[in-house]
């Protein structure tokens, strides 16, 4: 289910935000504790997920990283790695630096698990994210993502990002997201 919540302090952003914070401060990653660990589960409903952090500067993208599988042991640790990933790791971007921190909003989307689709009618850009997959490729969009208005256009993109032409046949899956501000 994609949801939008209206309190800027959530706990999942509150941790994203305190990652990105302490780790260009100071270099070090903020442990993950067995009660923020406890916390983040219970915030997000689940124990294990797939995160993405979005972070924007302006109302521009500034960095995107996250996992369409977990790959970390618990909720709070995928969100630590993929906060401070997309601060200092997102090829498209420079690193973030200590002056720009106030002015960056951030976003921590948690997915569900990726279902196998057989026809794009299943589909649906604004409630669904999609991953294509060709061979060894992959390609990832998040839902309800700013200028992209269709499926095709969500397919399309996500297809560009594999390395995949748009004529070639391809595994689709979709997911929802609780995206969290």
């Amino acid at each position: 289910m994609h949801t939008k919540t209206d309190n800027p302090r959530h706990p999942l952003v509150v941790l994203a935000r305190t990652a990105i914070e302490n780790y260009i401060k100071s270099g070090d990653l903020v442990p993950a504790s067995a009660e923020l660990v406890k916390e983040m589960q219970e915030k997000s409903g689940v124990e294990r997920a797939g995160v993405f952090v979005s972070l924007k500067k302006h109302g521009q993208l500034r960095g995107c990283i996250g996992t369409f599988a977990p790959v970390m042991e618990n909720v709070a640790s995928e969100i630590i790695r993929n906060a401070v990933a997309a601060a200092t790791g997102d090829p498209r971007f420079s690193p973030v630096r200590e002056e720009e921190l106030e002015e960056l909003t951030c976003s921590v989307d948690v997915l569900s698990a990726p279902q196998k689709i057989n026809d794009v009618s299943e589909l649906d850009h604004k409630k669904y994210g999609v991953i294509v997959a060709k061979d060894y490729r992959k390609g990832l969009l998040l839902p309800d993502i700013e200028g992209v208005n269709s499926v095709e256009e969500q397919l399309r993109i996500a297809k560009m990002k594999a390395n995949i032409y748009n004529d070639e046949p391809v595994e689709i899956y979709r997911f929802e997201v609780r995206r969290f501000y």
